[in-house]
């Protein structure tokens, strides 16, 4: 259990973005994630004007974060709650290049919304990557075995 934990923090990590959205809502959107693995939680940099941040202004809500990268090897449908964070620290501490590029007055603009993913559970499927993906693909034709894909679990929070 702890190899896959760590497997699929360490590849989560490698992928820079997923769809976010409310559990009840059929509006998901691409964002930009960053793991904090210590917390069980994801973080977004949002903006204050955007839907999933005001709906969340009522409070906490479930949530769901979609990812799918076949060249890092993780397809994943993660559950949590979403809630707004004030916390500055943690902001600065994300703070970058790509964050930046959507706020013209940086970590100062008044448009900033940090919002926290306290994941609760995960379904995911690991394979090897899209290299591997190939390579048990033809050897399936070759020796006429279905192609070892990876593994597919599940994890709690």
């Amino acid at each position: 259990m702890a190899d896959e934990r760590e497997t699929f923090w360490n590849k989560l990590g490698d992928i820079n973005a997923g769809m976010l959205g409310l559990s009840d809502d059929q509006r998901f959107m691409p964002m930009s994630h960053y793991p904090d693995p210590d917390a069980s939680a994801l973080w977004f940099i949002s903006a204050r004007g955007t839907d999933l941040v005001q709906s969340l202004g009522n409070g906490p809500q479930a949530g769901l974060h979609m990812v799918s990268d076949g060249g890092e090897g993780l397809y994943a449908c993660i559950r949590g709650r979403l809630s707004l964070s004030d916390d500055d620290a943690k902001l600065e501490e994300l703070w970058n290049a790509i964050a930046s590029s959507w706020f013209e007055d940086g970590l100062k603009d008044p448009d900033i919304q940090l919002v926290r993913f306290d994941m609760e559970s995960a379904e995911y499927w690991v394979t090897g990557g899209s290299m591997s993906f190939l390579y048990q693909i033809a050897k399936s034709k070759v020796s006429g075995e279905k192609p070892d894909l990876g593994d597919h679990g599940s994890l709690t929070f």
